[in-house]
């Protein structure tokens, strides 16, 4: 019978092929794929701000706010694209010597600058659009809840991002490992949809979705500037985000599932190689 999915030991095998994959790719391509997965996490920002804005009630408002909001991610894997916060995984390449560290860097900052570009560029576009106020500044249902989250980003202490961000990446890269199981499209949508609501409705903190939600929130009125965005949202989120989805799950399953097996494996081949220079 066919294999529907791959195992965990599998799924770090093809982690590792496709980290070794993303940092052989050039400068240009990085941060163009950048841009559209910046541009894709917004589209599901979009959305999901969309709901919170319109629905009167606030529990029915975050559940059908953050199940729409897995779309922007969905586009980012299938679609094609480079996003900071899944190539967090890429250190398990890093652990397994595919690549070095100053190619992993090299992603992650062309990455996330064009994530940046992307985001922002999407929150200019809809504050142009009058969609979410008039063109006299005044902001409709969507707009007042897009300046009421900018400013509730802006009030959290910086160690409470971190740890916002910790929690928001363990989850962001969990749902990029198990839809690397997956075989077919329905299975890696699923994969991704039910983690990343979970993320969503929780209240962590992503620094790639914050890109588009604070600037947003600022070209709408909220009291914000770009230096304290910087300072007090994206440094934090993006630590707290490393933490959780560079350290923490890659190297656990790299020890659990791939250092741990090849040491079995050079185990099981020095003893055979002694038991057959015993019989000579």
């Amino acid at each position: 019978m066919e294999q529907k999915m791959l195992l965990p030991g599998e799924v770090a095998v093809a982690t590792i092929e496709t980290g070794r994959a993303k940092a052989s790719k050039s400068t240009m391509t990085l941060l163009l794929l950048g841009i559209l997965a910046g541009v894709f996490i917004s589209f599901g920002a979009v959305g999901a701000t969309t709901l919170w804005g319109l629905t009167q009630d606030p529990g029915l408002g975050k559940l059908l706010g953050a199940a729409i909001f897995p779309v922007g991610i969905i586009f980012v894997v299938l679609a094609g694209s480079e996003l900071f916060t899944g190539n967090s995984l890429m250190t398990l390449a890093l652990m397994d010597k595919k690549i070095g560290i100053k190619s992993l860097l090299r992603n992650w900052i062309l990455v996330y600058i064009g994530n940046f570009i992307g985001a922002v560029a999407i929150a200019i576009l809809i504050h142009q659009a009058y969609l979410w106020g008039s063109v006299d500044g005044a902001t409709n249902m969507i707009g007042a809840k897009a300046v009421t989250i900018a400013k509730a980003k802006m009030s959290i202490p910086f160690a409470t991002i971190i740890i916002r961000g910790i929690l928001c990446n363990m989850v962001v890269v969990l749902a990029v490992w198990i839809q690397t199981s997956a075989k077919d499209v329905t299975g890696k949508i699923l994969a991704m949809w039910f983690p990343i609501t979970l993320f969503a409705m929780s209240g962590y903190e992503h620094v790639i979705a914050n890109m588009f939600f604070i600037p947003v929130g600022m070209f709408l009125g909220a009291d914000v500037t770009w230096g304290g965005m910087i300072v007090n949202n994206f440094i934090p989120a993006t630590i707290g985000n490393l933490i959780g989805g560079a350290a923490i799950i890659p190297v656990l399953y790299y020890f659990i599932l791939v250092k741990k097996p090849a040491q079995k494996q050079r185990k099981r081949s020095h003893r055979v190689a002694l038991t057959h220079l015993t019989k000579f």
